[in-house]
């Protein structure tokens, strides 16, 4: 089997499995977003700041430059941040599916 073969299977694959996940996927988002507000508000950020903040805290990378002062804004960020490891884990079952796809194909 080709390179573009495989490649063609793989992402056949992928699609469907992400549209087999994709309201838990929104739906994680969306909770990570509405959290990023929160504390946003709470903190007074504006909203880019406050995408900023969820997705770097999200993605448990946690650069330091923003950080909350108040206790619900920490708690909300612990729950961003528990969300972002689920979305992790599930980004890459995902893929792990689709190559499995590609597997079985061959």
């Amino acid at each position: 089997m080709g390179y573009r073969q495989t490649r063609r299977i793989f992402f056949k694959a992928l699609y469907h499995q992400v549209r087999v996940v994709w309201p838990i996927l929104s739906g994680i988002i969306l909770v990570m977003v509405l959290c990023g507000f929160l504390v946003g508000q709470m903190e007074g950020w504006g909203v880019t700041d406050s995408l900023y903040f969820t997705f770097v805290t999200g993605l448990t990378i946690g650069y330091g430059d923003l950080t909350p002062k108040h206790l619900s804004s920490r708690i909300l960020a612990i729950a961003i941040g528990f969300c972002g490891i689920v979305l992790a884990g599930l980004v890459a079952a995902v893929s792990v599916q689709a190559l499995r796809g590609v597997d079985r194909n061959s």
